[in-house]
């Protein structure tokens, strides 16, 4: 096995189950999703040897399944069906309570625009830093800070306006 497969091989071990978990939150599919980190992979591969700083291998593959998940849209037009796209619910969930609230918390998420939402995802999902996700989406990180700033209070306000199904009142 050459040093290029085994490097290859030691990043989509690491990373493949993070980058499936930030393709699904973008895509709300999880065909798209599988598909999208092959082509991150794919893409990862080809351009293995130019990549220099260890450090930033993960902003790499994030922002290389970002720009898959735009090209989608430049390819190809989506023929949308009335569908309920509810996100996923963690399997280690014990109890109808709190997969109700982990449901109501990823559909607030979900509504926020893609300028709050994409900076939140990065950092509650995939645990990057401030200057990782300015990397990543190509921004100031102030704006940065300011975005995720504004999406926490989008947030919260959302949840706090949701009907008594945070904690769990009934009529």
């Amino acid at each position: 096995m050459t040093k290029k497969q085994q490097r290859y091989e030691e990043l989509v071990k690491q990373y493949q189950t993070e980058l499936y978990r930030f393709a699904y939150w973008l895509s709300k599919d999880p065909t798209v999703a599988e598909d999208l980190v092959q082509e991150t992979f794919l893409r990862a591969w080809r351009a293995l040897d130019s990549l220099q700083d260890e450090k930033a291998v993960k902003p790499w593959l994030l922002t290389i399944v970002r720009r898959e998940n735009a090209r989608r849209f430049e390819r190809k037009q989506f023929d949308y069906a009335d569908v309920d796209n509810d996100t996923i619910v963690d399997n280690q969930s014990t109890t109808l309570d709190s997969e109700m609230e982990q449901t109501v918390i990823q559909r607030q998420i979900s509504q926020l625009s893609i300028e709050y939402r994409e900076p939140l995802l990065l950092q509650v999902v995939m645990g990057c830093s401030g200057d990782e996700i300015a990397e990543i989406l190509e921004l100031n990180k102030n704006t940065v800070m300011t975005r995720l700033y504004r999406a926490r209070n989008q947030l919260k306000e959302a949840l706090m306006s949701q009907p008594q199904t945070m904690t769990g009142a009934t009529n």
